[in-house]
């Protein structure tokens, strides 16, 4: 490159980014303006104010109306983060089933996964959050009635019950019991979050199955005939020799998708479910702070995918290939 060149890219890099630093300030001032205009007050100082509002859900800290807004945006994230690890191990889990089923010999079994691949692909996901919370809010019947699907497993229009382990050591297990007009005991879903979690794990893992699906197809064939030759059944030689390796395909793709199912999360104040977006709008609408709000939603989140985007990676050059040794 000549010295003619070089400085006409030197010249465009500069003019590109006092371009971006001018857009920027226009745009800060603007609003800055604007604001003082209305008078409208700004900063984070409204985090320490009183809530004054209750939230339906706080399983990991106790919440109260007389809190400050801090805390109760403190509980919108912990319920942001309780549903996407759940969400991401149960959608991993299930995806992975199903994508291994495409690929089952049995046409019964391959058509059936199939064909919920490419149904849950192509329903919009808030299309089907409004439907499992109609089914599981309108359509079950109430807590006296409510349907033992296994045992101590309760499905009701208050929500999904599940035995819990009361004790490790002794193992104690503590089983939901009917008491008046609910079940006591035991680990309660609300129809809220039983909603939501269902909608994120079945849409997400239709995707992840056809990642899973094609990662195992990536693996040499001569993979799948030396675990036959050694006598090792379809199972074993998937679980001990297909996947490790389908691993390293699988991986990078996969990432995005656990990103997609967090990000998705805030699509729960749709259906009622208190999680960081519907905590944070119900704080805007009470303060006024609409840019404040949106500046720690962006934070939230952004802040999330980087984390999970680098623990993938992280993860994913433990299992790359290395090179030959020397």
């Amino acid at each position: 490159m000549t010295l003619g060149s070089r400085a006409r890219a030197l010249a465009y890099q500069l003019g590109l980014v006092a371009g971006v630093a001018f857009v920027g300030w226009y745009v800060v001032s603007n609003t800055v303006h604007n604001l003082e205009t209305r008078r409208i007050a700004s900063g984070f100082a409204f985090l320490a104010r009183e809530a004054g509002f209750e939230i339906g859900e706080t399983t990991f800290i106790a919440y109260g109306a007389a809190d400050s807004y801090l805390r109760a945006l403190t509980v919108g994230l912990l319920n942001t983060f309780r549903v996407a690890l759940i969400g991401i191990v149960c959608a991993t889990l299930l995806g992975t089933l199903i994508g291994l089923a495409r690929l089952s010999t049995n046409w019964l079994v391959a058509r059936l996964a199939a064909g919920y691949v490419e149904t849950m692909r192509n329903i919009p996901l808030l299309v089907q959050l409004f439907f499992w919370y109609a089914i599981i809010s309108e359509n079950l019947p109430g807590p006296r009635e409510a349907i033992e699907a296994l045992p101590g497993v309760f499905m009701s229009n208050r929500g999904i019950v599940f035995p819990a382990i009361a004790s490790w050591w002794p193992l104690r297990v503590e089983w939901p019991v009917l008491q008046g007009f609910n079940f006591s005991g035991g680990i309660a879903l609300t129809p809220e979050f039983a909603a939501l979690l269902f909608g994120l794990v079945i849409y997400t893992a239709a995707f992840i199955a056809e990642i899973v699906r094609a990662g195992v197809l990536a693996v040499d064939k001569g993979q799948h005939e030396a675990a036959a030759s050694l006598g090792i059944s379809r199972w074993h030689a998937i679980r001990l020799v297909i996947l490790p390796q389908a691993l390293r395909v699988i991986v990078p793709p996969m990432t995005s998708q656990f990103l997609n199912l967090t990000k998705n999360s805030s699509l729960a104040v749709a259906i009622g479910y208190p999680d960081l977006v519907s905590i944070a709008n119900t704080t805007m609408n009470q303060t006024g702070q609409a840019i404040e709000g949106i500046a720690i939603i962006m934070l939230v989140f952004l802040t999330i995918s980087l984390s999970i985007s680098a623990l993938m990676n992280w993860y994913n050059r433990r299992i790359a290939l290395r090179g030959a040794v020397r």
